[in-house]
């Protein structure tokens, strides 16, 4: 059979008849025509959006805040290698000279040296949080890791 105008059809199933509401209660969509029973949103033109245009002004000068902020501070990430870098041994490190050294953003208020790796020089730390594996190496090179808890004021 040849192909031609008038031997073109869609594939079976698909075009289906659109179900015609509102044309009496033996069409099967009848009476309500399937907005359920009264009220606004039955009407025609119901279910209208917010009218109060002072308010929608509002609450659309509102800054969008999402999320959650803690109150309390994250400490900063710095690598060990960064670290033995910038300083030199015996030197004392601690959040003040990190920031005097570009390691930490200036109002970060903790820092936390994180990294593996060999430590050559003996480092001194106070006040500096630092992970299991860094605390070992410092110590194992001669160093010291020290932190004193601050009281509430």
């Amino acid at each position: 059979m040849a192909l031609s105008l008038n031997t073109i059809a869609p594939a079976k199933g698909a075009r289906t008849k659109t179900f015609r509401i509102g044309r009496g209660n033996a069409s099967g969509r009848g009476t309500t025509s399937g907005k359920g029973t009264k009220g606004q949103r039955a009407r025609s033109g119901g279910r209208n959006r917010l009218k109060l245009i002072g308010l929608k002004q509002m609450l659309l000068a509102f800054p969008k805040l999402r999320g959650f902020q803690s109150r309390f501070p994250k400490a900063t990430a710095v690598t060990l290698q960064r670290v033995l870098k910038a300083f030199s041994a015996g030197e004392k490190i601690d959040v003040k000279s990190l920031k005097a050294k570009d390691l930490i953003p200036t109002v970060s208020e903790k820092a936390k040296i994180v990294g593996t790796g060999t430590v050559d020089k003996a480092l001194v730390l106070s006040n500096v949080l630092v992970s299991a594996s860094v605390k070992a190496a410092i110590e194992k090179a001669g160093g010291s890791v020290s932190f004193t808890k601050r009281t509430k004021k």
